[in-house]
């Protein structure tokens, strides 16, 4: 094995006119979820400063260990530089033999397959170690093994430093804000989290971003650790941030134009390419007249070290601009205040933070459900509370399965909001996304007014990252007509059973209509090609400049990562974009196909602002506002800002007009409607250049 090992080497490193190779230590690498170190020490390199005439050119590893994505390996520099070599690839299959990461190699390691023999280029750029730096001095190897139950060897590591080396990528401005944290070296974790410090610089639309400019929007502490199930895994890390003082309490914060809050996450794109699956969706359900998280788009740098687009969005918790329910005390437990408010998902779940449902679902009694207790938190919740919640759930689903479910007064309509109910299925039907029927599924049920009980509200819809893609997880995901429904997502032994409850709902013939009324009047105006397409192009021309950095870190653009795709990936980002378009235009006419009901009843009432005598397209804008009415009478329009400052108003007769609103900055409006009647009506309205 000595032999062979010494020819690869040889072979590998007899391409550079002048090399020296070092070789480090080897070991066990545990599974406990701790960095495992790994010391090849460097001495008598010709020169004190690596660059380009002499620098770090390869590094070349043999790795045993079962399961290959649980490892996320790094090299450290003598001067604390760290490199992600690679994360989260492989998949189930074994070892890592004759791996070498060179930068001048033609394609990334993405790209490859276990075992991985070869030359790749790795995640991250070597040239960032070729900062400068003397390369005298103890190199890591580091090793964090994610998952238990699979140690493995370190057989053999070596660095090769030679001439023509990669130099540092230099991150330095952006149009998008750029946030800046700093852990002081302290590796960052699933959990528990660290301190650190974030900095951001948002000089507004239009202007330029440096990162040598002075923090505007925030410069304080934080904590930070990993978040998430599956996208931990990736490459692109996703984070959990809480805002805090110095004394590490939480700061309620406002940060880029979002209400003040201290919870926080940067959503990672690795796994989005047209890094808008989650934005755009957010979008639609706020447009449709609900809550959904508030998002940024930024460029993120951790330790110096860039890590590419990511949104930094709102949690998903109670709070007077989140989820705006009742605040429930642990001492309310009783009485009115018994009754709201309560958050639940569909989720993850074990015995401390849920409980099982009376009910199975109706297509698959074999299934049991259970739903997860999000607020009140599974540790604050009280019995009495718990006693409620779960008694409210229990009346709902014996109503749905009764066989008078359909009465009006007596059905599931006495104990769910119908319209938050049937636009939350729109968007996860819309998106085809599983997701949103068996995890990051949440509902959520207010305080009950002293004459009236307060309804279960869907919603808000969460996690969009393996939506409006086809996907080879079963056959609901994975055929390319557009066809399928994601709420029928049991038919695919789940690793989360769905409660089932569209399923029943969907046998209703009054839901039925509203569902296709619904979906009728949503085409005519958010939901058209053109205004779809609109929405998709201003954010693909905000982020044309930053998705070549993205990328350029790392490396997955034309190769099928993150989750399992059926289709060829495109190798440019309009590519992406292009079919992106193409699958929602293809889900769409499947759904004006196939979506059950009879649009004759579409008078039917609905509480949500859509106004179907006037419409505006498309939502958000860019420079130009079409505005429909017809009415055979004018109509005011007022756009007013989030302070309530009037910014634009013009008076609309009984046929179309175009508005201009180029000059209106990015951000979130509310449109009045005012008839002659006296009647009025609010449309949000969001602008995005």
């Amino acid at each position: 094995m000595k032999t062979k090992l010494t020819v690869l080497f040889f072979l590998l490193v007899s391409s550079f006119s002048y090399s020296q190779t070092f070789s480090g230590t080897t070991g066990t690498v545990s599974d406990d979820g701790q960095p495992n170190d790994f010391i090849a020490t460097v001495s008598g390199l010709a020169v004190n400063q690596l660059g380009n005439s002499l620098g770090l050119v390869q590094v070349c590893l043999n790795i045993t260990h079962t399961y290959d994505s649980d490892l996320n390996v790094f090299l450290i520099a003598p001067d604390g530089t760290t490199i992600n070599l690679f994360s989260g690839i492989g998949g189930s299959d074994d070892n890592f033999n004759n791996t070498c990461l060179n930068q001048s190699a033609a394609n990334s390691i993405n790209t490859a397959s276990a075992p991985f023999t070869g030359i790749f280029k790795p995640q991250e750029t070597l040239g960032n170690c070729n900062n400068g730096q003397n390369g005298n001095g103890n190199w890591t190897l580091r090793i964090v093994d994610t998952y238990a139950q699979d140690e493995g060897i370190v057989n053999h590591w070596s660095l090769t430093f030679g001439d023509n080396a990669a130099t540092p990528f230099v991150f330095t401005s952006s149009n998008l804000p750029i946030v800046i944290i700093n852990t002081g070296g302290v590796p960052i974790a699933d959990e528990p989290s660290i301190a650190a410090t974030m900095q951001i610089i948002d000089n507004g639309q239009g202007n330029t971003n440096y990162v040598t400019d002075t923090p505007n929007d925030y410069n304080g502490q934080i904590a930070i650790e990993y978040r998430g199930a599956y996208s931990q895994s990736l490459p692109q890390k996703p984070f959990k941030i809480e805002t805090q003082d110095i004394e590490g309490a939480e700061l309620n914060v406002s940060l880029l134009g979002m209400p003040e809050e201290h919870d926080w996450n940067l959503i990672a794109n690795y796994n989005d390419k047209v890094f808008m699956r989650n934005s755009l969706a957010y979008q639609l359900f706020t447009d449709m007249g609900h809550y959904a998280a508030r998002n940024r788009y930024c460029e993120v740098v951790v330790n110096g070290v860039y890590q590419g687009i990511y949104l930094l969005m709102e949690s998903l918790k109670r709070d007077n601009n989140r989820i705006d329910i009742a605040k429930l005390e642990a001492t309310e437990n009783s009485g009115i205040d018994l009754t709201g408010g309560y958050i639940l998902k569909n989720d993850y779940w074990d015995d401390s933070n849920s409980w099982q449902t009376q009910f199975h679902p109706i297509d698959h009694p074999e299934l049991d459900v259970h739903l997860v207790y999000d607020y009140p938190k599974p540790d604050n919740i009280t019995i009495e509370q718990k006693t409620y919640i779960q008694d409210f759930i229990n009346d709902f689903e014996t109503a749905l399965y009764s066989t008078n479910f359909a009465d009006p007064v007596t059905g599931y309509a006495k104990y769910i909001d119908t319209d938050s109910f049937i636009d939350y299925l729109i968007l996860n039907e819309l998106t085809r996304n599983n997701d949103g029927f068996k995890k990051s599924s949440y509902f959520h049920k207010d305080k009950d007014a002293a004459s009236e009980m307060a309804k279960l509200k869907a919603g808000p819809v969460w996690d969009f990252d393996w939506a409006w893609k086809n996907i080879n997880e079963c056959p609901i995901l994975s055929v390319t007509d557009g066809s399928g429904w994601a709420h029928h997502i049991n038919d695919c032994q789940p690793d989360i059973n769905s409660p089932g409850w569209y399923v029943r709902l969907l046998q209703d013939p009054h839901f039925q209509d509203l569902f296709r009324c619904r979906w009728e009047n949503l085409r005519t105006t958010i939901l058209s090609i053109p205004a779809l397409n609109t929405a998709i192009d201003a954010r693909a021309n905000y982020l044309d400049q930053a998705q070549v950095r993205h990328f350029e870190k790392w490396g997955n653009l034309g190769v099928n990562s993150g989750a399992p795709e059926l289709d060829n990936d495109p190798a440019t980002f309009a590519g992406q974009i292009t079919k992106f378009k193409n699958w929602i235009a293809t889900r769409i006419a499947w759904l004006d196909n196939n979506i059950p009901g009879n649009s004759d009843s579409c008078n039917l009432s609905t509480n949500v602002p859509l106004n179907p005598d006037f419409q505006i397209y498309p939502n958000p804008a860019k420079d130009q506002l079409h505005l429909i009415n017809k009415t055979s009478a004018s109509v005011t329009v007022e756009i007013f800002d989030l302070w309530g400052k009037l910014v634009l108003k013009t008076i609309v007769d009984s046929h179309n007009q175009i508005l201009n609103v180029s000059q209106l900055i990015d951000g979130i409006y509310c449109c009045k409607i005012a008839h002659d009647n006296n009647n009025s009506s609010v449309l949000k309205l969001a602008i995005l250049h």
